[in-house]
């Protein structure tokens, strides 16, 4: 393979790994642990 194509090939799976983390951040267990600044903030 050339090199360009290895290159784009790594930074497509380090950007779709990235997406992946950061949904299951938003969405998975861990978003119990999020707090929201806005709603403690209630006018």
């Amino acid at each position: 393979m050339e090199t360009a194509t290895l290159v784009a090939i790594s930074i497509s799976c380090l950007l779709v790994s990235f997406t992946g983390y950061a949904l299951y951040t938003v969405f998975g267990q861990l978003s119990q642990q999020l707090r929201d600044p806005f709603e403690e903030h209630g006018d």
